[in-house]
Order: C-alpha cells, then structure tokens, then sequence
C-alpha cells in the first residue's frame, strides 16, 4: 500500500510540474529577433550668423538634428585643420576655437550645407569666422576678433543653436577699407578698387584696417563683386607706423601673376587714409621692397606686372 501511494504521489507531482518545463506554443513561427536601436542622428550645421546687441556680439551656430554633444570653446594662438594639419589663416587680434562633437557641415550625400566656410562681419569684436574642420563628426571653427574679451556660450532650441558671445562693449571708429572690384576690372571701368566702412578700435587703426581687410568683403558685398585681391599673401606682419610712414610685410607668397592690379591697390590706400600716415612701405616675406627710402610709397618687385 504504502508503495502505491508513493507512486501515485511521484505521477501527480510530475503532472503538475510538466507545464512549467514545457516551452508555450508560437504555432510554428520562430520567436521574434531582437532589433538594435538606431544611433542618434549627427546634428548637421546648417548656418552661422552674426550680430550686435547690449554691448556683445553673438556668433550663432544654427543645427539641424539637435544639438552636439560636446561644445568646446576656448581662445587658442593658431588654429590647424582637422585631417590635414594645415594652419588655417584667420584675420584678427585674438583666435576663438569652436568645436562641436558629433557634428558635420554637410548632408549625408556628401554635400555641403549653407554653412559658410568663411565669413566676414562689419562688428566692434568679430570680424570672421572660418571653419577649420569638418571631419569625423567634428567640425571646427575659428573665429576672429578685434580684441580679447569674456566669453559666454548659451543654447537654444526651435531650431537648436549654440551661442557664442564675446564681450564688445569698447569704443570704434569708422574707417574705409578698399577691396578689389572685379567686374569693374573686367569692364575696363575705373576705380577698380572701391571703398567699404568697417569699425575699428581708435587705439590701433592701422592694424584694425589690416585685420579688416584680411578678414575680406561681407557676404553682401562679395554678391556685389567685391573680393580680397590677395596676390598670394596669407596675412601681413611687422606693421609699424612711425614718421609718417606705414611699413609692414607681406606673409605668404608674393605675385602679380602678371596682372596690373594687385594687393598693394588695396593696402595703399586703406593705411593712406590715416592722418598719421602720408607713405607706405609694403614688402614681401623676406622684408625686400624696390624703394624703402623714397619720397613716395615703395612695393615689392613681386608685385610688379
């Protein structure tokens, strides 16, 4: 007796765990696999502008996206291009890096977004601003200024934008800058260089109009024709005025490329306009110019036709 009812225990113990071992019907179909989610989208850079308010001036960086991850912003002395190693030529006083993670300035077919890869800006502090990278979901700009100053970055949603505020609240004073017209060359019309007002710090005129003119025409005046003649110069050096005379150096290459107009039509009378200067010495890289000690202004034999 006793061992049938061990038996009989054992028969319904197994009954009652059959169930959990058993695995639930799908009705012959496999079970679902599971699915990845899909990474974030790269925020894409889809403008850069620029502005004046409350004694500050605002870079805003506009995204499609959402915003980078990572902004990091901080004045550096140079700036090189991601990927290559280059050193980027930026026109100004104190070098702003901006730098975004992920981030990229163009589409995903490979093609550039509105973002400008260099601007210029008629501001008391900003004057340019140049990317320097967009490589590997980094992408870089520098910005340059008239002046070191505080620096604030802020964002902003609908559309996301970061904000780049450096402080601007010293005084200016309107000055000229000339800049070659190229239609007017082509058509035989004179001036071929003409005249655009850009503020510049009263303390150092002379080298505010050379980082203006570096920095090149504004957006607006480049759909007018309006270009930075550079004659294969990347910047100027060594600028001094004394006596009278405005004497700098020219960095980077040096050539006409036979043409009869060059960088000097647009140095000359851009320095030439101060009071304090009544001549100029332009040179090349190496310091040489054809007439350093005469009466009138003196230029490089590279920029002879």
């Amino acid at each position: 007796m006793r061992s049938s009812w061990k038996l009989s225990s054992l028969l319904v113990s197994a009954l009652v765990l059959a169930p959990a071992l058993v695995a639930p019907s799908t009705g012959g179909a496999a079970p679902p696999a599971s699915v990845a989610a899909a990474p974030p989208p790269t925020p894409v850079l889809v403008a850069v502008r620029a502005a004046h308010r409350d004694g500050a001036d605002r870079v805003v960086f506009e995204f499609r996206g959402g915003l980078p991850a990572k902004r990091q912003v901080g004045y550096v002395d140079r700036i090189f291009a991601d990927g290559s190693g280059r050193r980027v030529r930026i026109a100004g006083q104190a070098l702003l890096r901006v730098r975004f993670e992920p981030a990229q300035a163009h589409t995903d077919d490979g093609s550039p977004t509105a973002a400008p890869r260099r601007v210029a800006y008629a501001l008391p502090n900003v004057m340019t601003a140049v990317r320097a990278g967009d490589f590997e979901a980094v992408t870089t700009y520098g910005i340059g200024l008239a002046k070191r100053t505080p620096v604030r970055v802020t964002t902003l949603q609908a559309p996301p934008r970061v904000v780049v505020e450096v402080g601007a609240g010293f005084a200016t004073v309107p000055r000229k800058v000339w800049f070659f017209h190229r239609a007017r060359f082509v058509d035989n019309r004179e001036p071929f260089f003409v005249a655009r007002t850009r503020p510049v710090r009263p303390g150092t005129p002379a080298t505010g109009l050379m980082d203006r003119l570096f920095a090149g025409p504004l957006p607006g005046e480049r759909a007018r024709g309006l270009r930075l003649l550079r004659s294969g110069a990347t910047g100027y050096d060594d600028l001094t005025v004394s006596g009278g005379v405005a004497d700098l150096r020219l960095t980077g290459r040096c050539s006409s490329g036979g043409s009869t107009v060059s960088i000097a039509g647009e140095v000359l009378p851009t320095l030439k306009q101060l009071p304090t200067v009544d001549r100029v010495v332009l040179r090349d890289r190496t310091g040489s110019t054809l007439d350093p000690d005469g009466p009138g202004d003196s230029t490089p034999a590279c920029l002879e036709p």
